[in-house]
């Protein structure tokens, strides 16, 4: 071998590893797949983030760079990122029982875990059905409506009732309860039987806009209106979220919700609250249910269940959604090949001892009113229209012209938030969303154990960046 060779190939061994992080995503781009992604804004000058690691609040990019996990991948990880205690215990079952179905067999995780859940759930809720994630949550509760209705002799009671702009999820069935329309329009036509009614966006008030208490009767009577239009005898279900997301964080208005309780109970409709996300701390609670003191029929959750640290979904039902199933022959014929495996259960097991022990509930209720004074002191910048949320999420609505809450056209919203702030608040080191599902908004769902400083640094990122978003335009 000559020098130059010995020279050349030490020098591509030193830019082999310089350029891992752009074969990693060089590779991505070729061969993966991204969720909800527009894949052809990637090129060879726009490569796909690439994200290796975390510790507590914050992430660690392919180059080194580090973000604040302004959104909680997602509204999932409610204990950081980087905890040892949770992988040792995913590691131990793994080697222990890694998987065996919940097919007429039970295993001791999912038997404690539902136990567990049956403890925390409000009411009669003691009927835990285990599933992979929040869409699949969403689906069984659908088809266990229709199923229950049908097995007491009302074969009729097949639709439900979901609000405007609310995302409940992208299978089949659960995409006919989502209500944008982007996401269902390409695969159209829906699962019939959706029924959609006003949520609960008091900013934008259709009625009663300056009296927020007869804006969400209002709301509530809107959804008994639709249920007597199409029939109590045909409707199944009510769906929603406690605080609605997609729209940028929807809070329920003064006895909004005791009132569709009062309502889906008179027509004998099944109350659902989806609380994917707002399920186990989000709201400063382990359920959006307990918080507000309401309890619905069917609880979907999934998402912080496990802080991420493994899939895991459940819909926990009240007692009485069961008794017909515990008869004869009867069957609830619906399942999932991984749902509430060994490894997922032990994991949420300790996730929720954890939540215990370290008092996340206490800390979010803690400072929830900081992060929110915070929020809405970006009322100081002409851009920021509303501020709104419970416990550790929050929207912020941007508009044209504060005054008169004029938004922003199709256009000029996605020149807002993809043409800038997505990309501005990303190379500012903040990971949050920019959502256009409705009117333009700024999420901001931290992980439940992110300090004091750390929110307020999250916040004054967000006025940094958002200070010249008009100019943008």
């Amino acid at each position: 071998m000559t020098i130059i060779q010995d020279i050349t190939m030490a020098n591509d061994g030193i830019n082999a590893e310089h350029d891992e992080a752009h074969v990693l995503a060089e590779r991505a781009r070729r061969h993966l797949w991204l969720h909800f992604s527009r894949m052809g804004r990637y090129d060879q000058d726009h490569e796909i983030p690439v994200i290796v690691r975390g510790e507590g609040s914050w992430v660690f990019d392919s180059r080194g760079k580090r973000y604040f996990d302004g959104i909680s991948s997602l509204f999932t990880s409610q204990l950081g990122h980087g905890r040892k205690d949770l992988a040792a215990v995913a590691a131990r079952q793994a080697g222990e029982l890694a998987y065996f179905p919940l097919w007429t067999y039970a295993h001791p995780n999912a038997i404690n875990l539902a136990a567990e859940l049956a403890q925390l759930a409000p009411g009669d809720l003691n009927r835990v059905f285990f599933t992979s994630g929040g869409a699949e949550s969403v689906e069984s509760a659908w088809k266990l409506a229709r199923a229950y209705h049908r097995i007491n002799g009302d074969q009729y009671k097949y639709k439900a009732i979901t609000r405007n702009i609310a995302y409940h999820g992208t299978t089949m069935g659960a995409l006919a309860l989502t209500s944008v329309p982007d996401y269902r329009t390409p695969f159209e036509p829906m699962t019939p039987g959706a029924i959609k009614v006003p949520n609960t966006n008091f900013y934008r008030a259709p009625e009663h806009e300056d009296d927020e208490v007869a804006f969400g009767r209002w709301a509530a009577d809107e959804i008994e209106r639709a249920i007597e239009r199409e029939g109590a005898d045909t409707v199944a279900a009510i769906f929603l979220e406690p605080v609605q997301n997609a729209g940028g964080c929807f809070p329920p208005p003064p006895g909004y919700l005791a009132r569709v309780r009062e309502i889906a109970t008179r027509h004998n409709v099944l109350l659902v609250f989806d609380e994917t996300i707002c399920a186990f701390g989000r709201l400063g609670d382990w359920f959006g249910a307990r918080k507000f003191d309401v309890t619905p029929d069917i609880i979907t959750c999934a998402k912080g269940l496990t802080s991420a640290y493994s899939p895991l979904g459940a819909m926990i039902a009240s007692d009485r959604l069961i008794e017909p199933f515990l008869e004869g022959n009867n069957s609830f014929l619906h399942g999932f090949t991984f749902a509430g495996n060994p490894v997922s259960t032990a994991v949420a097991l300790k996730n929720i001892e954890i939540f215990k022990e370290e008092k996340v509930l206490e800390h979010v209720n803690q400072l929830s009113p900081a992060f929110r004074a915070a929020l809405e002191g970006l009322y100081e910048l002409p851009i920021v229209g509303n501020v709104r949320g419970e416990g550790f999420f929050f929207g912020i609505e941007l508009v044209k012209d504060r005054e008169t809450k004029t938004s922003f056209d199709a256009n000029e919203s996605d020149r807002l938030l993809r043409g800038y702030l997505s990309g501005a608040l990303f190379d500012a080191g903040l990971i949050c969303r920019s959502d256009d599902r409705g009117d333009p908004v700024v999420q901001l769902a931290p992980p439940l154990t992110s300090t004091e400083d750390e929110l307020m640094w999250a916040v004054d990122t967000v006025r940094s960046i958002l200070a010249g978003a008009l100019e943008q335009i």
